[in-house]
């Protein structure tokens, strides 16, 4: 049986459903990553020096959000290394960043990423629904009317 997987993501959490045959398995995994409404320097405007010159710490918490993102996508893909075939979807651009991972540094095999989709919210419920439909479709066939 292929190991056929569905990950729904954006910067706050990842939730990835795993179809094993008749099993499955969901996996929930809160990202650490601090957004940029809110970050534990935000009191901290800056300091001013001689003339018109204004440093922030805008640039270090970019870098530091920027690690905080990869290493969430790295325990993503923890999850994901056994999967003989992998969906990811989700609402911002941190799917996109997962597949440029994947792409990039060569941990998938080609023909193994099936799909990337925009995706609103969801709810646990639909985004095992969307999972199951993916890979079977058959089973989600509306009956035909009888004529």
């Amino acid at each position: 049986m292929k190991r056929q997987t569905g990950i729904w993501i954006d910067s706050s959490k990842a939730i990835i459903v795993a179809l094993d045959g008749d099993t499955e398995k969901i996996t929930e995994i809160d990202s650490e990553v601090e957004n940029d409404v809110y970050h534990n320097r935000e009191g901290n405007k800056g300091t001013f020096s001689s003339g018109d010159h204004h440093s922030t710490n805008e640039s270090q918490f970019e870098a530091r959000k920027e690690e905080q993102l990869n290493y969430f996508i790295k325990s993503v893909l923890s999850y994901v290394k056994k999967s003989d075939e992998l969906i990811v979807f989700g609402p911002a651009q941190t799917k996109t960043k997962l597949e440029q991972k994947l792409m990039k540094d060569h941990l998938i095999e080609p023909g193994k990423l099936k799909a990337v989709e925009t995706a609103d919210k969801m709810t646990l419920n639909q985004i095992v629904e969307k999972v199951r439909r993916y890979y079977n479709p058959m089973e989600y066939k509306k009956p035909e009317p009888n004529s």
